[in-house]
């Protein structure tokens, strides 16, 4: 029996009763697992598939290639803020994200940290902080921008220039990216409403340019409904 610990990232139902699950976990990273009569009318667990919860798994050994088995799971930490809309939208927006850039992620603690960090601040009512999340994303990765003394940031070539390259990326949305890039604590920071619209659609771009077959989640909408 093998065991891990991770967060749920996305599931499906599969036939009638079961489920297939996709985790980050802190083990062997992005993972797919099978869990049988999840959908069940008895099973109260089904509760506990909600984006980004930690959970604990217990699986069953599988021979070859094939999606391995969840024979049990427990909740790690529970997180009381689902209930808050704006947190909701938030949470099952990053999950969209991560369920698509994460898919070829090996083992990586520091994104199983970041995860660990952004949920905190949610509890907080942190309500820009996917915002600072994406970009730290960025940085674990090794794509993110280039710090320079110019004041534009060109989002295709990740470094900051004297004259404006990208129409979103104007003096003070490059500003915002170049203070969380340089911060210490960018959860900390402060981004005006009025320009949260618009700093996101600068992240979404520059994702397009940086992260390979980068598709905008579909629950894009949504979040910007909720917070216009």
């Amino acid at each position: 029996m093998n065991s891990q610990n991770g967060f749920l990232i996305s599931y499906l139902k599969y036939g009638e009763n079961d489920a297939v699950l996709h985790c980050f976990t802190e083990e062997d990273g992005f993972q797919t697992f099978f869990l049988k009569g999840m959908y069940a009318k008895r099973n109260k667990k089904k509760a506990l598939l909600l984006p980004l919860n930690q959970l604990s798994f217990s699986l069953t050994p599988v021979k070859g290639n094939g999606i391995q088995t969840i024979s049990k799971f427990e909740l790690l930490k529970n997180n009381d803020i689902y209930t808050d809309v704006k947190v909701n939208t938030i949470i099952f927006f990053i999950s969209d994200f991560l369920n698509h850039i994460l898919r070829n992620e090996s083992k990586n603690m520091s994104i199983c940290r970041e995860i660990e960090e952004f949920i905190s601040e949610l509890t907080e009512k942190n309500y820009q902080a996917h915002l600072v999340f994406l970009i730290k994303i960025l940085k674990i990765q090794g794509v993110s921008p280039l710090i320079g003394g110019e004041d534009f940031l060109d989002p295709e070539t990740g470094t900051f220039s004297s004259t404006a390259h990208h129409q979103l990326f104007d003096n003070t949305i490059s500003l915002i990216w170049k203070s969380i890039l340089q911060s210490e604590n960018p959860y900390e920071i402060k981004i005006r409403s009025s320009f949260r619209k618009q700093f996101l659609d600068s992240i979404l771009v520059y994702y397009h340019y940086h992260i390979t077959d980068f598709k905008t989640p579909v629950s894009l909408e949504v979040i910007q409904e909720i917070f216009q």
